[in-house]
């Protein structure tokens, strides 16, 4: 079987499992604990949450995209 058969490479996928390691980790940084009907938190706006999280979410997605769209080295 000839190695250019495969739609992706040793790399394709290396590169997918950082991509989607970066979107764990950015789910990872939106969690925490909420407010409850008693207690309020305003750790739930806080900017790790609103803003660097989704960022690194997207850039996760984006890399994964890449990863997929790459042409392996013939």
């Amino acid at each position: 079987m000839d190695k250019r058969d495969f739609a992706f490479d040793k790399v394709n996928y290396i590169l997918l499992a950082i991509g989607m390691a970066v979107v764990v980790l950015g789910f990872l940084l939106m969690s925490g604990s909420g407010s409850t009907e008693t207690a309020y938190n305003p750790d739930i706006f806080s900017a790790r949450r609103i803003k660097v999280a989704p960022l690194v979410c997207l850039a996760g997605f984006v890399s994964m995209i890449y990863a997929v769209v790459r042409r392996p080295k013939a």
